[in-house]
């Protein structure tokens, strides 16, 4: 299939198609004889493999990593269970802090009126002030 196809298979644009390609997630493609890449089913299943690792939060170094063990069928599932561990710690500690976040701002646009003089405004009140 051509990189129009691949790209509308897995469903992503041609030019991330192209990216990976060059970051090394997706093998070079073969050439046809007028210079057109041909990409294989192969090719659809390990760019439907970065999509989804991508959804589940995974970087593309951290993908690029679970594709090396991914070959390597052969060898035990340890290392993808520590990925996937690590990656699960990282966006607990992600949440946490969106927590945090959300709490702040709730504060802040629940003191604030929503009319007057932006010198009464709490919102900016507390992005000026100094830290303590």
């Amino acid at each position: 299939m051509n990189i129009g196809q691949l790209a509308r298979q897995a469903g992503v644009p041609i030019d991330t198609v192209r990216y990976y390609e060059r970051q090394h997630l997706l093998p070079t493609a073969h050439r046809s004889a007028g210079g057109y890449r041909v990409f294989s089913n192969s090719d659809l299943t390990r760019l439907q493999f970065i999509r989804r690792a991508k959804a589940l939060g995974f970087r593309l170094e951290e993908i690029g990593e679970l594709l090396g063990l991914s070959d390597q069928r052969g060898q035990d599932m340890a290392q993808v269970r520590d990925s996937a561990v690590h990656k699960l710690h990282d966006i607990e500690q992600r949440i946490d802090e969106l927590q945090r976040m959300h709490g702040a701002l709730k504060q802040l646009v629940d003191a604030c009126p929503g009319h007057g003089g932006l010198e009464q405004c709490p919102i900016l009140a507390a992005l000026t002030e100094p830290r303590q």
